[in-house]
């Protein structure tokens, strides 16, 4: 069954969400379910709301939780609270171990990806996924997200929350890396990228044969309340290519100037990494002026990587541009053994064409810029950019400067053109 629901005015109300997920369960004599929810680091993808009504309307069924991590740090209880709520049991949430809990499901052949990636990669690509999603005892496995520009896949969700959002290293490694040869601004906010041709030859080939069904959303946030514009379930591409339409609409923001200053806030809440918070980089990188100044407002961020692996290859190499990292890659063995750590740094660099300051209360000055960004203490950031008084957007403050404030960067992508 197919379900397509859609209020970009309003936004759907919550009945209207019950009803459809209700909808789409019908006839089924269900025992055992999968669900696969974002992580807390999309608080506003409305996912939580989603599993929480999919755990109550399963009320009789036997119901895992599995968030798809990828390469970030399990939730915390407090976490799985904020973001589901507390009527979810401790013990229905699963951990996925993206470097060890895993099991190959199939290649993507190198003449594939040589083809898709106009000759930048030609190597062969082993699929991963999580060990809960092919125990054979779930009837039904129903993966949740949030389809929005992203850095790596052009626009996320569908089948990147399987196979890198519950994959493995060597898939995450490699699908990372061919996103960073072809370049960010090629990719974001575009359906068909190299990246999401893999995902979907992944798909098309491997995850079909699993009883997986997708519920997608699509977004904004008005006063820190989300806004579900969009809600999308089914099985075929079809679903995701209707998300994809209505993410484009509301989810690129355009400019006709390239920002000069651009301060954008981190919440603390979501954002605990570098790694994490280089949204702010991502995101707004195809707007920045040359020479411009990004500022990160980042009182939460404490660490670089979101495991001690990568946070350690990030404090050793730091935020050095793509051509340098590329070089590193051909002659450091262990950043050559950690590819999407590789593709971190250089998608976190900005190749010296404007500056970032990170604005951190948890990292000092030495730690910070000797990943090669800036510094400024937090409570002078906070003192001249308060995010409490800017608006999102553009703004004038009192000495004439002209910022362009960004509350939350996970919401979209920002740029000059496409």
């Amino acid at each position: 069954m197919t379900i397509v629901i859609e209020n970009e005015m309003t936004g759907l109300g919550y009945e209207q969400i019950k009803q459809s997920l209700q909808r789409s369960l019908e006839g089924r004599n269900l025992k055992k379910v999968l669900l696969i929810p974002p992580d807390i680091t999309r608080a506003s993808s409305g996912g939580g709301l989603i599993t929480s009504i999919y755990y109550e309307i399963l009320s009789g069924v036997h119901v895992d939780i599995l968030p798809a991590l990828g390469t970030h740090a399990p939730m915390t209880r407090e976490e799985q609270i904020y973001f589901f709520g507390a009527d979810i049991p401790e013990d229905r949430y699963l951990v996925h171990r993206w470097r060890d809990g895993v099991t190959k499901i199939g290649e993507i052949p190198a003449e594939f990806v040589a083809d898709v990636s106009e000759g930048l990669m030609t190597n062969a690509m082993e699929v991963e996924v999580s060990d809960y999603i092919l125990d054979p005892s779930y009837d039904l496995i129903i993966s949740i997200g949030q389809v929005v520009p992203h850095e790596v896949a052009g626009i996320a969700n569908y089948t990147k929350n399987i196979v890198v959002g519950c994959g493995g290293s060597r898939f995450i490694n490699n699908s990372h890396m061919l996103g960073a040869f072809y370049g960010m601004e090629r990719i974001m906010g575009r359906d068909h990228s190299p990246v999401r041709k893999v995902f979907d030859y992944a798909q098309d080939n491997f995850i079909c044969k699993l009883p997986i069904e997708y519920t997608l959303t699509v977004t904004t946030v008005t006063d820190e309340n989300v806004n579900i514009l969009g809600l999308y379930i089914g099985q075929g591409r079809g679903i995701f290519e209707q998300a994809v339409k209505m993410s484009q609409k509301h989810n690129l923001n355009y400019t006709d100037v390239p920002f000069k200053t651009c301060v954008v806030w981190l919440d603390e809440r979501e954002f605990h990494s570098t790694w994490l918070g280089n949204k702010a980089i991502y995101r707004t990188r195809m707007a920045m002026a040359d020479g411009g100044h990004l500022i990160i407002l980042a009182p939460g961020v404490k660490m670089f990587g979101e495991d001690g692996e990568n946070d350690r290859l990030i404090r050793k190499y730091g935020y050095a541009g793509k051509k340098k990292v590329l070089e590193l890659c051909k002659t450091e063995e262990d950043l050559r053994g950690n590819l999407s750590a590789a593709a971190h740094l250089i998608h976190g660099s900005s190749d010296d064409r404007f500056r970032i300051t990170y604005a951190a209360k948890n990292l000092t000055r030495q730690e910070v810029e000797a990943v090669n960004y800036e510094y400024m203490p937090f409570e002078q950031a906070i003192a001249r950019y308060d995010p409490k008084q800017l608006k999102q957007g553009h703004n004038t403050l009192p000495d004439g400067e002209e910022v362009y404030f960004i509350e939350n960067p996970a919401l979209g992508l920002w740029t000059t053109g496409m």
